[in-house]
């Protein structure tokens, strides 16, 4: 009888610092992962304990319990074997000033700038295989020293957005819309993502508004659905001049930096030029109860974040310093008052919104027929496809039925 000899190929040993920087990466805390993991007491000690006991390396990590890692940190289970924690992921310039008690928020960010470059760069492989791809010219044509209205008028050129036709719409999502459809004509994708797929791994607009991933064949928009609708056109058209100036970062609500700033101006006088800023009927002798008013309905009228018209104002100096900081925190208010008050009502609702009617609304159609039109020519299988649409495989077919019926029902 003969022997034969088995040889046992095993894996490295993870080492515990992955095990750290793999929670703190996907955003949670000691407590959080306990719950997500589902460690239970044992032996009289804590839960907390004994995960604490499996980073350190005083206990040994199971392979069931790194695989429960590997679903619940979203990261592929190789990535537990390798020697170092890599790099922090490359989120290009922060244009933002965060409050110190976001800290917590900034793995989050982390974690959905990496997924939307993956996605970017797929998009982008294919793109380069085309004969008919050509680089966008207007990507990184500009410079701050052009100027406001050179790349203002720039801007306009390129969208052929006509001010009186966005202002028509029905709606201020009917707006966006409108605007949205005009960027993606001209070859840039805008996506709304305020979550890493759960409400769980929401971000506040205070963390983030949107960002820009700047690319001559690919570029892409990241548009935070967590804020105020009225504010999606603002963010977008911002996210777009920092397009313009070929610069890759992220943007939120506390900004000082000097770009910031530009995007600000360029974004709000594309929205509301300066010519009309006297029919809002504020001015710096106006009481805050009285502008809050004047400004709302002068913002609702068109379609404009109330916040943005008050950014105007005291950019013309028409307001003061001290009645834009209590004016953004009444609209502030305002907002948080109205969100809450559509979550109650749709919790009240039974049932609730198609799973593919909101996923085809967040990916926007440029990507979906970006993604239809590589299926069908056999560039993307639908594995591949399910990546680039950050949705499960089984899930890329009727997410695309479903768009084409709509685009032809549109039609």
């Amino acid at each position: 009888m003969s022997v034969e000899k088995v040889v046992i190929c095993q894996m490295p040993a993870v080492k515990p610092e992955i095990l750290v920087w793999a929670r703190e990466t996907a955003g949670l805390s000691l407590e959080d992962a306990v719950q997500r993991l589902g460690i239970k007491d044992a032996r009289g000690r804590a839960a907390v304990d004994r995960l604490q006991a499996i980073e350190t390396g005083e206990d040994a990590v199971s392979r069931p319990m790194l695989l429960k890692m590997a679903k619940n940190y979203r990261r592929p289970l190789l990535t537990f074997y390798m020697s170092a924690p890599p790099r922090r992921g490359d989120r290009g310039e922060d244009y933002r000033n965060l409050p110190e008690q976001h800290s917590d928020a900034e793995a989050l960010v982390d974690a959905l700038v990496r997924d939307i470059r993956a996605r970017q760069a797929m998009v982008r492989a294919i793109l380069e295989d085309e004969d008919e791809a050509e680089p966008l010219p207007f990507i990184g044509s500009a410079s701050m020293e052009d100027g406001i209205a050179p790349v203002l008028q720039a801007i306009r050129r390129t969208l052929g957005l006509d001010l009186a036709e966005y202002r028509a719409q029905a709606s201020p999502e009917s707006a966006f819309a409108l605007l949205r459809g005009k960027v993606e004509a001209a070859g840039i994708f805008v996506l709304l993502a305020g979550n890493l797929g759960s409400h769980h791994t929401a971000l506040d607009v205070s963390v983030f508004r949107g960002f820009a991933l700047s690319d001559d064949l690919a570029p892409f928009i990241v548009i935070n659905d967590q804020d105020a609708r009225s504010a999606w056109s603002f963010t977008l058209l911002h996210e777009l001049v920092h397009l313009w100036l070929g610069a890759t970062g992220v943007s939120g609500s506390y900004a000082e930096a000097r770009i910031e700033r530009f995007c600000n101006d360029v974004a709000s006088a594309f929205l509301l030029p300066s010519n009309e800023l006297a029919l809002v009927g504020v001015d710096r002798h106006t009481d805050i109860a009285t502008a809050t008013r004047l400004i709302n309905d002068f913002a609702t009228a068109r379609h404009l974040s109330r916040s943005m018209v008050a950014y105007r104002l005291r950019g013309a100096n028409l307001i003061t310093d001290a009645s834009w900081g209590e004016l953004r925190a009444n609209f502030r208010r305002l907002w948080q008052e109205s969100r809450a008050a559509q979550r109650q009502l749709a919790r009240d609702r039974e049932g609730g919104p198609n799973y593919y009617v909101v996923r085809r609304h967040r990916l926007g159609s440029a990507l979906l027929k970006f993604v239809a039109r590589s299926v069908s020519g056999g560039a993307l299988t639908p594995t591949k496809a399910g990546k680039v649409l950050g949705v499960k495989p089984r899930s890329v077919e009727p997410l695309l039925s479903g768009a084409a019926l709509a685009a032809g029902q549109a039609a």
